[in-house]
């Protein structure tokens, strides 16, 4: 394949369209004085608030050394607060603050205004046609991974 052919591939396609909605959130985001990121830390601790380190980190597919300074980040900020288990004084717990929580509306209407904005002009069938599209190629980027 040529470079000029490149250009037009899916992979191309699928690194434009990440940074595009990454811009996008992040721009949102800095009004709210958060991080790109921090957002969907949040979004686990409200599904299940006192995970630990690790399943965070997990979760949101990242390193531990990042893990740890959005941690700090969001510490510093009150919107979380770090608590050891009650078993296993070893284990590190992520508990949100009522700060925390408050950012949950916000955070949410955000993410809900971005699907319309990305999904605009889309029927049902092609929503979810694109959505199951969307978990095959993830799927199969991380069976990539694997071998």
């Amino acid at each position: 394949m040529s470079n000029q052919n490149v250009l037009f591939s899916t992979t191309y396609l699928m690194v434009r369209v990440a940074k595009a909605h990454r811009a996008l959130v992040s721009s949102a985001l800095t009004d709210m004085n958060l991080h790109i990121g921090q957002e969907r830390l949040l979004m686990e601790l409200w599904q299940e608030d006192g995970l630990t380190q690790t399943q965070l980190a997990e979760r949101l597919c990242i390193e531990p050394p990042t893990l740890t300074k959005m941690l700090s980040r969001l510490e510093k900020t009150k919107l979380l607060e770090k608590r050891r288990d009650v078993e296993d004084a070893r284990i590190c717990r992520i508990f949100l603050t009522e700060k925390g929580y408050s950012f949950q509306q916000p955070v949410t209407e955000l993410w809900l205004s971005l699907e319309e904005t990305i999904l605009a002009n889309l029927s049902l069938e092609e929503r979810l046609l694109f959505r199951r599209l969307l978990m095959q190629i993830f799927d199969n980027l991380e069976s990539a991974k694997q071998s």
